[in-house]
């Protein structure tokens, strides 16, 4: 029945075209002024960074002499020649550069972590508020840090010589110290000796890799490797301090505090608040670590130059030694490309480790289905 009242007319609705805001985009002459600005910045880059890696690239792929140009056209292209006498050529440069592999890795595997727990440790002390005097115990850990590592390998020279403060120190305690930078056994091989196994099995020294026996490659760092692993740590554990200081001062308080509410005792809430929370801290140190060990060079450089029986020998100072000293200049680059192959692998594992294994995947976000009771939404509908 009417009601004698006209219903208004349902009016389609009109689509209005959305107008571009005036600054949602950048007109041409802002991205102009943009690349103006920062064009300084990119020929500097491209002349001592983006050039010169691509003429390392090329030297490492010829048989350049270091003579004149390397672009000349007497200059040939040899392909991966040099990266096969390295790997697999099992000759004395396979060997050279195995033995530097071996010798870095044991650095990298002893520094790293201990620099990393050391530093922390230190970070957590000195930004306890009941300590006094906490801004000289903080200069007194960095100092070691800025000081010049010439001057800090010096120092441990005169330290561990044959008659140096350590061996001093450890004659007082009955103790026959080594010459420390002329003995070349491993570590390992010394603990060993000293529990009665002076003899390799077998199957280690029947097989190996890069021209190193299994046994060799499982010697440990040698006495004067541990020294400048000692020294690696003493120099660079006050620079990551600061920067776990800076971590645990962002930490909030009342996440302490509601963790000491809770019950939770002090290695508790270290273990289970403020290490999660210092997480990408850890990150940056162990990725920082792992290309300042794999890079050492100065150290050996001014204190052994690889000796004795190169068992400090470094890919670093291999790869100065191949070009500067040898005038091989193609194996030297190709050392420096390998080894940078190794620093970003290692740094993509050990992103894959420390990452936040709490986090849900993209794949795995979904709205909430048909069966949490929200109906017109579509089954694993991502977000």
């Amino acid at each position: 029945m009417s009601n004698g009242s006209s219903a208004p007319a349902r009016t389609s609705p009109v689509r209005s075209q959305r107008k571009p805001s005036r600054g949602s985009g950048i007109r041409g002459h802002e991205a102009a002024a943009g690349w103006l600005f920062i064009s300084p910045m990119i020929v500097i880059l491209g002349l001592f960074l983006v050039i010169p890696i691509l003429m390392a690239a090329w030297v490492s792929v010829s048989d350049w002499s270091g003579r004149g140009s390397p672009l000349a056209s007497t200059v040939g292209f040899v392909g991966a020649e040099h990266y096969g006498e390295l790997t697999l050529g099992g000759g004395l440069a396979t060997q050279d550069f195995g033995t530097a592999l071996r010798n870095n890795a044991w650095y990298v595997l002893l520094v790293v972590p201990t620099q990393t727990v050391l530093s922390l440790f230190l970070a957590t002390l000195v930004n306890r508020q009941v300590l006094k005097g906490r801004g000289f115990f903080r200069t007194a850990f960095f100092f070691p840090s800025v000081t010049s590592s010439v001057a800090i390998t010096v120092l441990f020279l005169f330290l561990f010589s044959a008659s140096g403060a350590v061996n001093a120190a450890l004659a007082r305690l009955s103790i026959n110290g080594p010459n420390w930078f002329s003995d070349s056994r491993g570590v390992v091989h010394i603990l060993l000796g000293a529990v009665g196994v002076d003899q390799a099995p077998g199957f280690l020294t029947a097989n190996g890799f890069m021209a190193l026996s299994w046994w060799q490659w499982l010697s440990g760092p040698s006495v004067a490797m541990s020294v400048f692993i000692i020294m690696a740590i003493f120099t660079t554990s006050g620079t990551f301090m600061l920067l776990f200081i800076a971590a645990l001062q962002a930490v909030s308080g009342e996440v302490e505090e509601a963790a000491l509410v809770d019950g939770c005792s002090g290695w508790q809430r270290f273990w289970f608040v403020t290490l999660p929370m210092v997480r990408p801290t850890i990150f940056t140190v162990f990725t920082l670590g792992l290309i300042g060990c794999w890079q050492v060079f100065d150290q050996i450089y001014t204190g052994t130059q690889g000796g004795p029986a190169k068992t400090t020998l470094t890919p670093a100072y291999l790869s100065y030694q191949a070009s500067f000293e040898s005038a091989q200049w193609g194996r030297g680059a190709a050392v420096a490309f390998i080894l940078f192959g190794i620093i970003v692998v290692m740094t993509v594992i050990q992103r894959l480790v420390l990452r936040e294994r709490d986090t849900v995947p993209k794949r795995k976000r979904f709205v909430f289905s048909e069966r949490s009771g929200e109906s017109g939404t579509r089954p694993g509908a991502q977000l």
